[in-house]
């Protein structure tokens, strides 16, 4: 069986593939009320990690628990070793993302009454890097999914909006722009559409914006109406008004004035529009990235572009002010999914579907790069070798090679990801590690029995020639190998691992 998996920061959603249908699976929560969601939480209870409805029943009785966990995926360097807090105990996060995967196999298996292979296109943020990709399907993959694909949520978001609206590209407008809002993540993509093939001109992203920052300023707000923003406030105290404000938030209509919080045994009242104020400079952030996506080329409207509207998913993008601010800047083609919280499970199922005839060409979001030393040791230059938004081949890769005479007697090589260049050539925006290697250019130190990182830089003339390859496999995932030609000695290591 075929399933979309949108695994999100506040909720997991979950489509199957059914014969050109694509449903949303039902799960019951802890009091036996159907959901179409799992929360994205993990307890601890007896020492055992469990997830879902499950962490979610366990902290209505006062056990700490995780919320928000995939958010440390986001963080540049973090790895399977990662350590994640449930109140005054640690989990790793490979540990807890395994955990979460498996309780999602037992859901669809619980739902679905099957015990058949399990096959999953699983969505990532579209500027995930590359270690956050891999603790994404090692997880699923451990959890017993056949993984088909990791694929960009806003491109999955896409086939959804094409599916919907098969109509609503034409000759005259042949892209969708996505607005992707989800509880952590916001991205947005630039889609060209032929029918069923979708081509991503472009992808922005921002790693640390979504839902739970629109929590905490109403969290805030309710605490200042309250009358006890000043006071000390525990961690699950904390935790239950967030889960307030997050409910409050979700009840927020086009015509509401008011914001209805109940916080122990209080009433809070917060206008909408003062809520408005204060989450506004959040909606900007966003709508500047979309700005920037469309390179400058759109004044104030879409009007007389070739594009069909800006398409709105996430969960968190049903704030009634988020849909008003982007037809105040970009005019009326602003449209939203009417299931924006499952748009992207769905089309993640659609990619599953091998009938449904949905084809992707996909970018990189973010580019790769070496710092090298240079000059002996004494200068460090940074060379960058795929630029954001590279496409990849027939097969979904990406592969640069090249070859040089070394100029050292060891090398040091960090790749990084990075977001953009400035004028000198220097990355700009937030790096991400993705492998750190030390090699030997000189046989003799290709023995092993020397600490690299402890022997001084030296120039050498003659050097071996080297052969360099970074390769961005189908899902994302980077991996190098250097290869001393002259010696046949390789080094060679994936992101993250």
């Amino acid at each position: 069986m075929r399933f979309g998996i949108d695994f999100g920061t506040t909720r997991t959603i979950i489509a199957a593939a059914d014969r050109g249908n694509y449903p949303v699976l039902v799960v019951d929560d802890a009091e036996g009320d159907t959901q179409n969601y799992i929360p994205t939480q993990i307890a601890l209870s007896d020492g055992n990690i469990v997830a879902g409805w499950e962490a979610v029943a366990l902290a209505r009785v006062g056990v700490p628990v995780a919320r928000s966990f995939k958010r440390l995926l986001a963080a540049p360097g973090s790895t399977a070793a990662t350590r994640v807090r449930i109140g005054e105990d640690h989990v790793s996060l490979g540990d807890a993302m395994s955990a979460f995967a498996r309780h999602v196999a037992a859901v669809i298996r619980a739902q679905e009454l099957t015990n058949e292979p399990l096959q999953a296109v699983v969505g990532v943020p579209a500027n995930a890097h590359s270690g956050q990709r891999l603790l994404t399907l090692d997880a699923f993959s451990r959890a017993g999914f056949e993984v088909l694909a990791l694929v960009n949520e806003p491109s999955a978001a896409a086939f959804e909006y094409t599916h919907r609206h098969p109509r609503g590209i034409n000759s005259k407008r042949s892209s969708v722009v996505v607005f992707d809002l989800g509880g952590g993540t916001f991205d947005t993509s630039m889609v060209r559409i032929a029918g069923t093939d979708h081509e991503i001109v472009r992808t922005l992203g921002i790693n640390h914006l979504g839902g739970d920052d629109f929590d905490e300023v109403l969290a805030t707000m309710a605490r200042r109406a309250g009358g006890f923003e000043h006071d000390a406030m525990g961690e699950r105290a904390y935790a239950r008004l967030l889960d307030e404000a997050r409910s409050a938030k979700e009840r927020i209509a086009p015509q509401s004035r008011r914001i209805f919080l109940e916080f122990g045994d209080q009433d809070i009242t917060v206008p909408v529009e003062d809520y408005y104020t204060e989450s506004g400079s959040l909606v900007d952030r966003a709508i500047a990235t979309v700005g920037e996506l469309l390179g400058g080329e759109v004044n104030q409207t879409l009007a007389g572009t070739e594009i069909a509207g800006i398409y709105l998913v996430g969960g968190a993008s049903g704030l009634p002010l988020i849909p008003r601010l982007l037809r105040e800047r970009f005019g009326r083609r602003v449209h939203r999914s009417p299931h924006p919280a499952a748009s992207t499970a769905i089309g993640l199922a659609i990619a599953a579907d091998p009938d449904s005839g949905y084809a992707l060409r996909d970018r990189l979001a973010r580019g790769i790069g070496v710092f090298r030393e240079h000059d002996a040791g004494r200068a460090v230059a940074f060379d960058p070798q795929i630029e954001p938004t590279a496409k990849p081949d027939a097969n979904g890769e990406i592969l640069v090679q090249r070859r040089y005479r070394a100029a050292h007697n060891v090398g040091w090589f960090r790749f990084v990801e990075y977001s953009g260049l400035d004028s000198a050539g220097e990355p700009t925006g937030d790096l991400s590690p993705l492998v750190d290697l030390v090699m030997p250019f000189d046989p003799e130190l290709q023995r092993g029995d020397e600490d690299l990182r402890a022997i001084p830089v030296e120039r050498r003339e003659h050097g071996p020639m080297i052969e360099e390859t970074v390769r961005v496999d189908a899902n994302g995932i980077t991996s190098v190998r250097l290869t001393d030609l002259d010696t046949g000695y390789v080094l060679e290591a994936t992101a993250s691992r």
